[in-house]
C-alpha cells in the first residue's frame, strides 16, 4: 500500500511513510508549513503554519499502534461523543478514531495548500473526511446516509483538536462568554453563562450549547492567538484533565496537562444529528493563527 500511494500522488511536498508498528501516515511540507495524517482515525497528528510553533498537541505516551486511539492531534469521535449511552463496554467516543480509513484523492491547491481525503463505513452511514493543510488548517467531516437506508439515524460527531500552549493556566478562550453549558466535572448539571472569558484553574470538561460562534484562543507566552471557526457545529466542547484524571490515563504523562486544552467542533447530546435516507451532513472546523500582538479586533 505504500509503495502505491506514492506513486498514485506524485505531488510535491506530499509523501506517504510508515512507523515501526505498521500505520501509515501522510506527511506535508509546503511553503505554507507542514502537517501530518495517519490513515488510522483518519487522525490530523501535526499542522505548524510557516512562522510558527505546531499548533497541535501530541502526548509523549500516545500509542501509535493498530487499533488504539492515539492521544492528541485531531481525533475524529463518531458516532457517540464519550461512553456509549447504551453499552459502556464499547469504546469511549466511537469506533472511527481506531478503524483504517480508505486515502482516495489529494490535490495541490491554491496558496500552497495540499487537500487530503479520505473515506471509511460504519454501517449504516458514509463518512468522508476532507482536510486542507495549508495556511490555515481545514478540516471537513461529511456523513451520509444512504438512500436505501431502511430509517432515519441519529448520530453525535466531534473534531476533538488538542492545541498546544505555553501553560494553560494563563491562557483565555473568548467567544463562548454569552452561552450556557453543560459542566461534567460537577455532575453534568446546566450551568448559566460566565459572560466573561474561560480560564483554566482547575479540571474542565464542559459541553457549550448551541453555539455557532468562533472561538480565540489568547496565548500570550506564545505569543499568539488561534482560532476556530466552525459550520455545521452547535456545540463546543472545553477540555483540560488536569492534575490527578491526568494520572489515571496510561497514554496521557502525568505532567503533561499544562501544555494542551481542548476546543472541540461538536454535535454532541441534544445537538445530535439526524439524518434520514439520502441526506448527509458536514461539520466543518477551520483553524488559523496569527501573533497575538496583531490580534487588536479580537
Amino acid at each position: 500500500m505504500l509503495n502505491e500511494l506514492n506513486q498514485r500522488f506524485p505531488i510535491p511536498g506530499l509523501t506517504f511513510g510508515q512507523n515501526r508498528n505498521g500505520l501509515i501516515f501522510a506527511t506535508i511540507h509546503t511553503p505554507a508549513g507542514t502537517g501530518e495524517l495517519f490513515l488510522q482515525g483518519a487522525h490530523v497528528t501535526s499542522w505548524c503554519p510557516v512562522g510558527h510553533e505546531p499548533v497541535l498537541w501530541l502526548s509523549q505516551m500516545s500509542n501509535f499502534e493498530k487499533g488504539k486511539p492515539i492521544r492528541g492531534g485531531v481525533p475524529i469521535c463518531f458516532p457517540w461523543f464519550g461512553p456509549n449511552a447504551q453499552d459502556a463496554t464499547l469504546p469511549a467516543h466511537g469506533f472511527a478514531r481506531t478503524q483504517e480509513w480508505q486515502f482516495v484523492d489529494a490535490q495541490q491547491k491554491e496558496g500552497d495548500t495540499i487537500e487530503l481525503q479520505l473515506e471509511t463505513t460504519f454501517d449504516p452511514f458514509l463518512l468522508s473526511f476532507r482536510v486542507e493543510f495549508g495556511a490555515e488548517l481545514k478540516m471537513i467531516l461529511k456523513t451520509q446516509l444512504p438512500q436505501n437506508a431502511k430509517s432515519t439515524q441519529t448520530f453525535e460527531d466531534a473534531l476533538h483538536t488538542y492545541f498546544s500552549v505555553r501553560d494553560v493556566r494563563t491562557i483565555s478562550i473568548l467567544g463562548l462568554e454569552p452561552t450556557s453549558f453543560i459542566d461534567k466535572v460537577d455532575r453534568a448539571q446546566l450551568k448559566s453563562a460566565s459572560n466573561s472569558p474561560i480560564s483554566i484553574n482547575s479540571e474542565t470538561d464542559r459541553v457549550y450549547l448551541d453555539t455557532l460562534t468562533d472561538c480565540i484562543l489568547n496565548d500570550a507566552q506564545k505569543k499568539r492567538a488561534i482560532r476556530v471557526s466552525k459550520l455545521g457545529s452547535a456545540s463546543t466542547v472545553v477540555w483540560n484533565p488536569w492534575i490527578e484524571k491526568s494520572k489515571r490515563m496510561a497514554d496521557f504523562g502525568d505532567d503533561e496537562w499544562p501544555g494542551m486544552v481542548c476546543i472541540e467542533t461538536a454535535n454532541i447530546g441534544d445537538s445530535r444529528i439526524q439524518l434520514a435516507p439520502g441526506e448527509s451532513h458536514s461539520t466543518t472546523a477551520v483553524i488559523s493563527v496569527e501573533a497575538l500582538s496583531s490580534n487588536r479586533n479580537l
